[in-house]
């Protein structure tokens, strides 16, 4: 990417990944509000076009607050500055104002980019005008290896600007963490089984509340599904969390080959 932006002679420059459809005025809508809004990037939300069924219940729960924690370019409808969007167009010049991608960086890189503009002072815009349709991942394991990615590969992510860009990151790690503690404290104190038993109700409590609320939105068909889908998008992103502290902060050094290589 940093090479094409390089090479590029416009004035513009427009992000298109692999695995999207994008609407025939995509180009011109996002020039139009990259002007419009003044914003240093600008970018639709993060819509989906699944096929099979898998992939209609991974798509119905990605944009469930209860998977994301409320991130808005989930949001189809949302207008406004953002903390990131989905792909993005930018003025050339920005990329000399806030720095070219961080090619160390596996996953990730658009968000930390982002994190970079908003922290420079620059803005960025969402909005729905701007039309593309992401097609989600079609099974639980690689839906869960994706999301094992993105969680290792924010804790670099947040070593290099010594701070998350939203605490909602820190969830699934911290859920995971505290399963964790309660299961070591139960071999010396039996009664933290009970911790341990409540914690995993409360969260399946929650998983089937938000798989209800999220088959009644989409389609009822999908309820069968969605209670395996949303622990992949949360234990698969907070076991990559852990995986990443232990890689990058407890033993700092090569990140993990599984790790580095894409899951799609």
């Amino acid at each position: 990417m940093n090479a094409a932006i390089r090479a590029a002679e416009g004035g513009v420059i427009v992000r298109l990944d692999a695995h999207t459809e994008y609407a025939p005025d995509y180009v011109r809508r996002c020039a139009e509000l990259l002007d419009s809004t003044g914003a240093d990037n600008v970018g639709g939300p993060a819509r989906t076009k699944p096929g099979t069924y898998m992939e209609r219940a991974i798509a119905a729960a990605y944009h469930s607050p209860f998977s994301v924690g409320g991130a808005r370019f989930h949001d189809v409808g949302y207008e406004g500055y953002v903390d990131t969007v989905t792909y993005g167009c930018w003025r050339k010049e920005a990329f000399e104002r806030f720095g070219y991608f961080d090619e160390e960086l596996v996953r990730n890189q658009d968000d930390e980019h982002n994190l970079r503009i908003v922290r420079g002072g620059g803005k960025v815009w969402q909005s729905p005008q701007i039309e593309s349709w992401y097609r989600p991942r079609g099974s639980l394991s690689a839906l869960f290896k994706q999301y094992m990615q993105y969680g290792y590969w924010k804790v670099r992510v947040i070593q290099k600007h010594k701070t998350p860009a939203s605490w909602r990151h820190l969830v699934p790690v911290a859920f995971l963490l505290t399963l964790l503690f309660f299961l070591l404290v139960s071999f010396i104190w039996h009664q933290a089984l009970w911790l341990l038993a409540g914690a995993l109700g409360l969260y399946l409590l929650g998983t089937l509340a938000a798989s209800l609320l999220t088959a009644a939105r989409t389609n009822w068909t999908l309820l069968p599904a969605l209670p395996l889908v949303f622990p992949c998008y949360h234990f698969g992103y907070g076991y990559g969390f852990l995986r990443g502290l232990l890689d990058f902060v407890v033993w700092p050094g090569r990140p993990s080959a599984k790790f580095e290589a894409l899951t799609r």
